[in-house]
């Protein structure tokens, strides 16, 4: 069995030992030293540095204040030896002051010492060795007092750059949400998306972000901390080496939390999935008694994460008490080799302790550091499914040179359309046009490409073979907001926002007064029924419209295609979900909104159609039939079949 810790290292040899008298053989593994994610420590270290490249004033500041706070720390530590001098030695500092001063101050640690000690002797000469002590404890508090300062300046600028990076990310992420094609999001999962944007932009908040602090903060600290120990004693500088394996040993330990981590938000999307699945279909789920069904799978999404989370924390708990006791361990056998130097004369009881407070220092940013590109591993596991849409391909994207078109002034045509979704064309040669101020009806069972067609025009989907014109214009060389700016589009559902109604009729529409929404309002048949709310069009509507009723919200979305006054107007189903009262109205504001306008009608009810300038009959992604009403009742084939099976209905 391969050792748990060694991962997914890669075997290169395997060599069978059969001993006499063993039952079992022995198979001794040789493991080659190049994991799957190799130097993935290095690789997350860099990761986070690039992460606030944009903020490099505040970094600067930042690295200059924690330069500022190493240093204080450790002359605040060096001092220390000198006040043990003074406190434990006092007899050989009065016994100094009779010798001549030592030869000029050289930048070495013997020398050091020997001015420090002469100094403290000179000053025993006027003063009690109590002041000695209160002035060498002055000097260390003040060095302490400054080093929490400069402390709290590098992480007043940190605080700047950590939210900073957040802000961008979430900024990143709903943008590019808003401008990924439709195509994208019929193949994700809404819970899946929402746990991104929100779960795994708050596990980068948590994890990579305080590391961020870490990574510009301890590699200083411990450059300058190993520096001065060197500097101070060669030989004993040689157990800092001794460091290394802790590295080593909780890099083996953690390096699979990346890959826990990106099933654990895998994991939490499905239940942000199932959760949202669940509110959105409450009266059917209660409809149906399928309460338990959905109770089972929630719970069973619910156990997976919660065994995958304790695993994940199990990992990181043992990084943070086996680094502590191997570090303790250095310092044990740090102190024996240091206390073998002063039993040898090569060092003073002093320098030793000193020597050891100071190296003692090194440990926290060391284990600190280490820690913090482990623990990072699971914001970055969030950070790869982020760019999961961050990275996603823009395939409908806006032309070089782009073509503005200002106003329909001829006709919208489609020409030789091939549409698939997948595999199999759902339109199949398509071909029609819609002249300046005339209707066009699509008519046909569920699954005929109807919808298809609608979603073409303003470039949901972007078509394979063929052409959409606008008065000749390729709508691919326009742009897709100059494209979008010449439609409304009224649908099904009615899709409406947690704002007032003013808001909702005004939705995207520039310059819109009071005046001008409730004159859209009245040709929506809207005006009436809002009026009669307390607070009229400043009343807010709620989730999705949740206080108004089906009709009143079609009406809503109607205004709105009125208030944009669009050159063309397409129709998706607008009536088909409504009662018979409520689609008279609604009818009757559509009838109003179509008026000399140019439109691409999709219709369920044919009734609703029966005056438009062409119908088309769809079967299976082809028109099979196309004229007038009269026309098309006269040919006594599929649309007289439609006609005679609802007036049965």
């Amino acid at each position: 069995m391969i050792p748990s810790f060694l991962g997914s290292c890669k075997i290169t040899e395997i060599i069978t030992f059969n001993p006499q008298n063993e039952l079992n053989s022995i198979q001794l593994y040789r493991y080659s030293s190049t994991f799957d994610e190799s130097n993935s420590i290095m690789k997350n270290f860099f990761t986070i540095i690039s992460l606030a490249k944009d903020y490099k004033s505040s970094l600067r500041l930042n690295v200059f204040f924690n330069l500022l706070a190493v240093i204080f720390g450790l002359f605040s530590f060096v001092l220390f030896m000198p006040f043990l001098e003074a406190l434990f030695s006092p007899d050989k500092l009065e016994n100094l002051a009779h010798q001549p001063a030592p030869s000029a101050l050289s930048f070495d640690n013997e020398s050091l010492q020997e001015h420090g000690n002469y100094w403290m002797s000179q000053f025993l000469q006027t003063h009690s060795k109590f002041e000695l002590l209160l002035v060498l404890c002055g000097v260390i508090i003040t060095m302490i007092l400054a080093k929490n300062f400069a402390r709290y300046a590098a992480l007043y600028f940190m605080a700047g750059v950590r939210n900073g990076i957040v802000r961008d990310y979430r900024n990143k992420i709903y943008n590019k949400v808003l401008s990924l094609p439709i195509s994208y999001f019929s193949g994700e999962r809404k819970g899946d998306i929402i746990s991104k944007m929100t779960n795994d932009v708050k596990e980068i908040e948590w994890s990579v972000l305080r590391s961020l602090e870490a990574v510009y903060r301890d590699p200083i600290a411990i450059f300058i901390t190993i520096s001065w120990l060197i500097f101070q004693s060669p030989k004993m500088s040689l157990f800092i080496l001794l460091l290394i394996p802790i590295v080593v040993i909780i890099a083996l330990i953690t390096r699979k939390l990346r890959k826990s981590s990106a099933n654990s938000q895998s994991l939490i999307g499905d239940m942000i999935a199932t959760t949202e699945e669940t509110l959105s279909g409450l009266k059917i789920i209660k409809g149906f008694n399928g309460e338990k069904i959905k109770r089972d799978q929630f719970e069973a999404e619910n156990k997976k994460y919660t065994l995958q989370m304790t695993k994940m924390f199990r990992r990181i708990d043992l990084a943070s008490p086996l680094s502590e006791f191997l570090g303790v361990s250095v310092i044990i056998s740090t102190m024996l080799y240091g206390g073998n130097l002063v039993f040898e004369g090569e060092m003073t009881g002093s320098s030793l302790i000193g020597y050891l407070a100071i190296f003692y220092t090194v440990i926290a940013p060391a284990k600190s550091l280490t820690d913090a590109v482990s623990n990072a591993q699971r914001g970055i596991a969030s950070m790869d499914r982020i760019n999961e849409i961050l990275e996603a391909d823009d395939k409908i994207i806006d032309p070089e040179n782009p073509i503005k078109i200002n106003a329909l002034n001829s006709s919208v045509a489609f020409k030789n359309i091939q549409f698939k979704y997948a595999e199999d064309y759902v339109l199949k040669n398509v071909n029609f046009e819609i002249p300046k101020g005339k209707s066009v009806a699509l008519v046909g069972q569920s699954g005929s490409g109807k919808s298809t067609i609608a979603n073409l025009l303003p470039r949901f989907y972007d078509i394979e073979e063929g052409e959409i014109t606008l008065d000749s214009v390729n709508i691919k060389d326009t742009t897709l907001k100059n494209l979008r700016g010449l439609m409304g589009v009224v649908t099904q559902e009615a899709i409406l926002f947690n704002d007032t109604i003013a808001n909702n009729i005004a939705f995207g529409i520039e310059n819109s007064t009071p005046e001008k929404i409730e004159e859209a309002a009245k040709i929506a048949n809207a005006h009436e029924f809002i009026l009669q709310f307390p607070q009229g069009y400043d009343t807010n509507i709620g989730d999705g419209g949740g206080k108004l009723s089906g009709g009143q919200k079609q009406r809503i979305s109607i205004a709105r295609a009125v208030l944009k006054n669009p050159d063309i107007l397409v129709l998706d189903e607008a009536t088909s979900a409504l009662d018979t009262e409520s689609e008279k109205l609604v009818q009757d504001a559509l009838n109003n909104l179509m008026k000399n306008r140019t439109s691409l009608i999709i219709a369920h009810r044919l009734s609703t159609i029966q005056h438009a300038d062409e119908i088309l009959v769809m079967h299976e992604g082809e028109i099979i039939e196309r004229g007038n009403h009269e026309e098309l009742i006269a040919l006594k084939g599929t649309y007289t079949k439609l006609i005679e099976m609802q007036s049965f209905g």
